[in-house]
């Protein structure tokens, strides 16, 4: 039970509807529903952020520095890349419905879609899901201190994050003409495995429809 919690108030919640909690919304098609304590005041370390995605765009790169985060997909597919600081690789791994991709405390990482309604389920082991984003970043360090950091041209260092809108979220914006560049291009592998994998599950249900499916029991 939550210590601070008094169960005998009438103001104690035991149900919450997601949908109507929006974090962030890029369009009708890409948005992100969180639930968190503030919403659902019985929590104790978990909490949640419901997204949907269509095909090429991606959560922007950020970390959780209070949780971990567990990416379920329920359906469509994603690609959840992790930065591991301890080895100094890019994981990428491939989700479809009914998998799991586990990013640990801190970590830097981000998902993008592969086809559209993509419906991702991100849950922490925390009340509320902190985060620092990339665009944040970027946006509020100041120039001169990368420019002197990373011995870049200042004036270039402005231009090029100029672009660039705090708390994005989602990207790319609607107004970018890279907006509709199929992911392909950045994860060949990937998509190939996922188009394989559901051209053999397509196969499978024409072969056995649902209705016809045989189970072994163990």
């Amino acid at each position: 039970m939550v210590s601070y919690m008094d169960y005998n108030s009438p103001s104690t919640q035991y149900t919450f509807d997601v949908n109507k909690s929006p974090l962030f919304k890029k369009d009708n098609n890409n948005y992100i529903n969180v639930l968190g304590v503030q919403q659902l005041n019985t929590l104790e370390n978990v909490s949640l952020l419901d997204i949907f995605l269509s095909a090429n765009n991606f959560v922007e790169p950020h970390y959780h520095q209070n949780a971990a985060e567990l990416v379920y997909c329920i359906s469509g597919a994603a690609i959840v890349s992790i930065l591991n600081p301890f080895t100094k690789q890019l994981l990428n791994y491939t989700i479809t419905p009914g998998q799991v991709a586990n990013v640990p405390q801190g970590w830097w990482h981000y998902e993008v879609a592969t086809v559209d309604e993509t419906h991702l389920l991100a849950i922490f082991d925390a009340p509320t899901p902190e985060v620092i984003l990339g665009s944040d970043i970027l946006k509020f360090t100041p120039a001169n201190v990368m420019s002197h950091t990373y011995c870049i041209d200042e004036n270039q260092w402005k231009k090029a994050v100029a672009p660039v809108k705090p708390t994005t979220y989602i990207g790319p914006p609607n107004t970018c003409n890279r907006a509709n560049e199929n992911t392909s291009q950045y994860y060949p592998q990937y998509i190939n495995h996922y188009d394989n994998q559901r051209y053999a599950t397509e196969a499978y249900y024409q072969q056995y429809p649902p209705h016809q499916q045989h189970y072994i029991d163990d």
